[in-house]
C-alpha cells in the first residue's frame, strides 16, 4: 500500500515553518537538509517536526493546503507547542 505524507519542517535559522507533501518522506527530508530544495535552501538547517500519512494523494495535497492557511498554521503552533 502506498502512502503520501504531509510534513512540516522548522528552520533552526529563523524558526519559520515549511509545509509540503511527498510520497517518499525520508528522501524528501534528506533533500531539504542537503539544500537541494529551493524553498528551504536559505533557511538551513531544518528539522522535521510533524507529519501525517495519507492513503490518498488528493487528501495529502488538500491537507497541505489546509495547513498553509492561517487556521492551519495556528493549529500547528498549538499542536507543536510553538
Amino acid at each position: 500500500m502506498d502512502f503520501y505524507y504531509t510534513y512540516v519542517l522548522k528552520s533552526r535559522k529563523d524558526g519559520k515553518l515549511y509545509i509540503g507533501f511527498t510520497k517518499d518522506i525520508k528522501r524528501r527530508v534528506i533533500m531539504h537538509k542537503k539544500g537541494e530544495v529551493n524553498a528551504t535552501r536559505e533557511r538551513l538547517p531544518v528539522e522535521l517536526v510533524y507529519y501525517e500519512a495519507c492513503r490518498d494523494k488528493k487528501y495529502a495535497v488538500r491537507r497541505e493546503k489546509q495547513l498553509k492557511t492561517g487556521f492551519g498554521r495556528a493549529y500547528l503552533k498549538r499542536r507543536l507547542g510553538l
